[in-house]
């Protein structure tokens, strides 16, 4: 006989808000039933109505709230219900992180069983207006272009202006080729029936050198009336740097596809982390919020503690972001990477700051390590900097192997942060302290950087 759940379908019950979960809805339990509920916040009492039950879990929609949180506020943003893009708009953002350091507090207890100091979130000053990339979605309404994100776990794009986590230059940019675009006639890519021409408009900005770069990504080879349109956005964007076409004729959910040509100008933009230089390239990876990566470094500089002599392993090291950093401190620094351009950009970029003392590798981080401790090559710091699922096993059997004094890891996952300093704690280090570093404000996202010393 199965058992009976506490609510039903349509039961309209009181609750109070426990927590959040990992895309913002509020947590509540009824005798130990958890229920999962949009625009709640914890604390919050409220009564809500079960829309759906599971033998696990349900689901159930916000009625009324009856004791509100002392860190509700409106959300700034007028799509903000219906975009999927933010989270956390209706809480405040000292509730923001406040709420990531328990987070990654609690996760490190109850996944790693860690115990240790967790440093309160490093926030911004301003926590609007960071993200120096747009990629938005194109779609047609009423024979005109739009674009804007897709609404919560749809494909139905909302139209939209402006975001409130984009840099308002990028809103400018965006709306200014979207119309050039309209305006010659190019139709929007249709996702159902895969026809169209245009899939995405992408813009990079950077920071400190205010450049730009525009990204057409279409369906087809080539773009309706492509010079009027590629003179047109060169005349009218303001610090145009480089105009790219990248074609991407594959059904997938995947942005881009792997033709990329120059258009007009420049193959990269550059920019700055800190006094560090960086080339960008269409499909380089590089940082959306530069002010709060230069603040995540600097933490993991300051952990790896440099004196000038050690010799540095950075594995998962991009473009050499880390590593470039790293190498103004360390007598040697060796960077990993699975992806070749992402290789060749972080080549590229220690030649664009003059820097000698790093050498990067193509390879999997738990093959070529593991390589190079059999060939002799050992390191006294070393740095990770992982994807969402965190390290690999041979990469963390490497580490115990190799006794490195001093890991420092770079998360951006707080679950998988815990799960490895596990291992690596049950083979002989101790994580000192953790500092969450809020990279992503509005949303859910939060990064943190660990100090691990080998206990001898």
């Amino acid at each position: 006989m199965s058992k009976t759940l506490p609510v039903q379908k349509n039961d309209i019950i009181d609750i109070v808000f426990e927590d959040l979960t990992h895309d913002g809805s509020g947590v509540a339990k009824v005798d130990g039933y958890p229920l999962f509920i949009p625009n709640g916040l914890p604390g919050e009492k409220a009564t809500v109505k079960v829309i759906k039950t599971n033998k696990n879990y349900g689901f159930g929609r916000l009625m009324e709230i009856t004791e509100r949180s002392p860190y509700r506020v409106e959300a700034p943003c007028l799509i903000y219900k219906e975009c999927g893009g933010c989270q956390l708009q209706h809480l405040s953002y000292e509730g923001q992180l406040k709420m990531k350091h328990k987070h990654v507090k609690d996760v490190l207890e109850r996944i790693g069983k860690i115990n240790t100091t967790v440093h309160p979130t490093l926030g911004m000053e301003n926590p609007w207006r960071y993200r120096n990339k747009s990629q938005v979605p194109i779609g047609e309404q009423e024979g005109g272009l739009i674009g804007g994100f897709y609404q919560q776990r749809s494909h139905q794009i909302i139209n939209m202006e402006q975001c409130m986590i984009q840099q308002e230059e990028n809103d400018y940019v965006v709306n200014t080729v979207k119309d050039i675009c309209s305006k010659y006639g190019v139709r929007a890519y249709d996702e159902a029936r895969h026809k169209g021409d245009l899939r995405h408009i992408m813009v990079r900005r950077g920071l400190v050198t205010k450049e730009v770069m525009v990204v057409l990504i279409t369906r087809t080879q080539d773009i309706p009336n492509r010079k009027a349109i590629v003179d047109e956005i060169a005349q009218k964007v303001p610090n145009i740097k480089s105009i790219i076409h990248n074609v991407n004729n594959k059904k997938t959910n995947v942005i881009m596809g792997e033709t990329t040509k120059v258009l007009w100008g420049e193959e990269t933009i550059t920019d700055y982390i800190g006094d560090v230089k960086f080339a960008i390239s269409a499909r380089s990876f590089y940082q959306v919020n530069p002010d709060q990566t230069k603040v995540l470094y600097e933490k993991a500089l300051e952990y790896a503690d440099l004196k000038g002599e050690e010799k540095v392993i950075d594995a998962y090291c991009g473009i050499g972001t880390i590593s470039l950093f790293l190498a103004k401190k360390a007598s040697r620094v060796f960077g990993v990477e699975i992806v070749p351009q992402a290789i060749e950009d972080a080549r590229n970029n220690a030649l664009l700051n003059d820097i000698h003392n790093v050498e990067f590798a193509v390879g999997e981080a738990e093959v070529v390590i593991p390589n190079w401790y059999k060939e002799g090559n050992e390191a006294d710091v070393l740095v990770v900097d992982p994807p969402r699922k965190g390290c690999d096993e041979a990469l963390l059997q490497t580490i115990l192997d190799m006794k490195p004094k001093k890991v420092v890891y770079v998360s951006c996952n707080p679950a998988t942060l815990a799960r490895d300093l596990r291992i690596l704690e049950d083979g002989g280090y101790k994580t000192e302290e953790v500092q969450p570093v809020d990279m992503f404000p509005q949303t859910m996202h939060v990064e943190a950087v660990a100090r691990l010393s080998l206990v001898l």
